[in-house]
């Protein structure tokens, strides 16, 4: 413990340097923003000179307000992606039209779309209509008659 308070203000940048090694090796973001903190930490102790409970507040406040904060501008960055329903199929189905596969009875039927067949919902409609898809459930499909 000794050897640790002899460091004084390099403490703080050496934890921040293993942090942000830790965030390399196994990422998830996570690291990165505690890593951040301790730098933070490490250069106001460079200009101040105050009491390590102190810079351990200073420490925890920073952690915890970089996380939220991260999460609030990243939002606004996200770029547009140049296929936005990757992995998101159903969704891009919403709003377009198909010709029902089997009917619909008793609120539930099938759609050929491409080479999958999907399961809708919604009123009774014989085999053969045009349908159009109002909303996406996981591999379920809403429909709704087309007009």
């Amino acid at each position: 413990m000794q050897h640790l308070y002899s460091l004084g203000v390099w403490n703080w940048f050496i934890a921040g340097g293993i942090l942000l090694a830790l965030e390399l090796i196994a990422p998830g973001a996570f690291m990165l923003w505690l890593g951040l903190s301790a730098l933070i930490v490490g250069v106001i102790s460079l200009f101040i000179d105050w009491p390590w409970q102190a810079q351990v507040v200073t420490f925890a406040v920073c952690s915890l307000a970089s996380i939220p904060a991260w999460r609030h501008f990243a939002r606004k960055v996200e770029a547009p992606v140049d296929r936005p329903f990757l992995n998101r199929r159903a969704e891009g189905f919403v709003g377009r039209i198909f010709v029902l596969d089997k009917p619909i009875v008793d609120g539930v039927g099938t759609i050929r779309i491409d080479d999958t067949i999907w399961r809708v919902s919604g009123p009774d409609i014989p085999a053969g209509s045009r349908v159009k898809v109002t909303q996406a459930e996981g591999a379920s499909l809403q429909v709704e008659p087309a007009s």
